[in-house]
């Protein structure tokens, strides 16, 4: 979907800071309140704007490791690993992928002892699980990834 110039300004802003009051963001994108919520409800209704969440920092509420997980299973019991993936609490994001593994999963965990437990009697028991190969996280260096910017970026084939 391509976005006029002013949901541009609207999903920057939201995404700068989604407790914005709609008369604050109205001011910032230069539209009075009215036509600027019609414009938010009408980028929720469309899906370009999936909802407004808190990010939290891990580290402060005790997860001190990140590792990505490299998973190949049994094809045929799919469904059943990606059930048992979207209830495992410290999962915290799956990508299905191509290439030597079927998923990529971001997990958390407060040690080096809770990561082990949790892929040696967890992740290693989800149905079909055949292998997976660890990397863990040694620092972030990027995470405030804005898709608003990026989406100015979409379909010129060169970065900015």
């Amino acid at each position: 979907m391509s976005l006029s110039p002013i949901d541009q300004k609207i999903v920057s802003a939201l995404e700068a800071d989604a407790r914005l009051s709609f008369a604050a963001l109205a001011e910032a994108v230069g539209l009075s309140k009215t036509p600027c919520w019609k414009r938010v409800k009408a980028l929720e209704e469309a899906g370009v704007i999936r909802g407004y969440r808190t990010m939290l920092d891990p580290a402060q509420l005790g997860f001190g490791l990140e590792a990505f997980v490299q998973v190949s299973i049994d094809f045929e019991l799919s469904e059943a690993f990606e059930a048992a993936v979207r209830k495992h609490p410290l999962i915290w994001r799956c990508h299905a992928t191509t290439g030597d593994a079927d998923y990529l999963l971001h997990v958390l965990a407060a040690d080096m002892g809770a990561l082990d437990r949790l892929l040696r009697q967890e992740l290693s028991r989800l149905p079909g699980v055949r292998r997976t190969v660890t990397s863990m996280s040694t620092r972030e260096i990027k995470n405030d990834v804005s898709f608003a910017e990026a989406a100015r970026h979409v379909g010129d084939g060169k970065a900015r």
